[in-house]
């Protein structure tokens, strides 16, 4: 997993952008961040739900853990060398869609649409 496979999802995303904060890569909705990429560390912090935070550090703590300075919100700190691909698209697009507007939401292509976990 690398961090321009990261980037490229994120961007990929309807409405979304790239903007630098932090010295770190943001990917934005509007104003809102929805992933952290930090490239020369090699992880990702990505907004996600408290309890979608303690499941994912459950089923892999080598790979997720909390995410310093918006840990208690459930963002996750993804080490990217250890993250399996398909489960971390599938945290990037999810993290997406919870700051996305529902415009933008509707506008998600269907082949993006079906790596969505199910609510």
């Amino acid at each position: 997993m690398t961090s321009g496979t990261v980037r490229g999802w994120a961007l990929e995303l309807p409405g979304a952008h790239e903007e630098e904060t932090w010295g770190a890569a943001t990917f934005r909705v509007g104003a809102k961040i929805f992933a952290v990429l930090r490239a020369e560390d090699g992880t990702a912090s990505v907004k996600a739900n408290p309890a979608d935070q303690a499941e994912l550090i459950a089923g892999d703590p080598a790979t997720y853990a909390v995410a310093s300075h918006v840990g208690r919100f459930g963002w996750v700190r993804v080490t990217l060398s250890s993250a399996d691909p398909v489960e971390l698209r599938s945290v990037v697009l999810e993290a997406w869609r919870r700051t996305a507007p529902k415009r933008l939401q509707l506008a998600l292509p269907d082949d993006l649409r079906a790596l969505l976990p199910r609510r």
